[in-house]
């Protein structure tokens, strides 16, 4: 017996990275699981991958009509949504001063404004059945800065808050909010900012107290942790998953 045996979860940006690892979790401990991408082809890859009752779906988090698209598709097919997962995010890498105001307006779009659509289009199925759990994944950069991603920590830090408002707004319905921080993970976008280098790596490497950067299931065990009964009692919480990196 898993530990979310019969439950249904949406998880977006599940195509590939630490999405897919956290779709993976949520499959193995049982939920039937939504993997959500932008890239659809990923998504259903992701799906198949699973197995069983999960279904790949195309979502745009940018977009509250493909958003609302999504949910509904889900609601239909499952007929409740009982844990969502808003992990979609973007970033690009370089000074502040160097950076330009289009990926500003990307990266706000995809990691706070996708999180702020996504929750705006579940949490009122999640009211009406007075029960869910929704775990944001932010960053640890959101929680003590990082260079070179001045607006990403700006967007990061905002779900953070979020998270913890939204935890006192949802108490009452019996809807748990958490956020999980990611510190330095080894990933196709860790990859694709350029920071996968040998000596950036190292670096990295020697900074973390476990010497190695963070692996999708590490992240996916504190979510599907998140998302289980077991934590009921537990909302508004912001928990760094990143080896010791950052102790805040």
């Amino acid at each position: 017996m898993g530990r979310l045996d019969g439950k249904v979860a949406i998880v977006t940006g599940a195509g590939r990275g630490i999405g897919r690892g956290i779709a993976e979790k949520l499959a193995a401990e049982g939920a039937k699981v939504a993997a959500a991408d932008v890239n659809e082809q990923t998504a259903r890859e992701t799906a198949q991958a699973l197995g069983g009752e999960a279904i790949g779906l195309r979502a745009d988090v940018t977009s509250r009509e493909s958003v609302a698209a999504m949910v509904s598709a889900v609601v239909e097919r499952f007929g409740r949504i009982d844990a969502l997962v808003n992990n979609a995010g973007w970033d690009k890498v370089g000074p502040f001063l160097q950076s330009n105001e289009t990926d500003w307006e990307k990266v706000i779009a995809i990691n706070l404004y996708g999180t702020l659509n996504c929750c705006k289009a579940v949490l009122p199925v999640m009211v009406n059945q007075g029960y869910g759990k929704v775990v944001n994944i932010s960053s640890d950069a959101g929680r003590v800065g990082s260079s070179g991603e001045a607006v990403y920590s700006a967007a990061k830090g905002g779900i953070i808050a979020f998270t913890k408002t939204l935890a006192r707004e949802m108490a009452r319905y019996r809807i748990n909010v958490n956020c999980v921080c990611p510190g330095p993970a080894d990933t196709p976008l860790f990859a694709e900012l350029g920071e996968d280098n040998p000596k950036l790596r190292e670096a990295l490497e020697k900074a973390i107290p476990f010497r190695r950067l963070a692996r999708p299931q590490d992240i996916a065990n504190a979510v599907a942790f998140l998302v289980s009964d077991e934590a009921e009692y537990i909302t508004g919480q912001t928990l760094s998953v990143s080896g010791g990196l950052t102790m805040v």
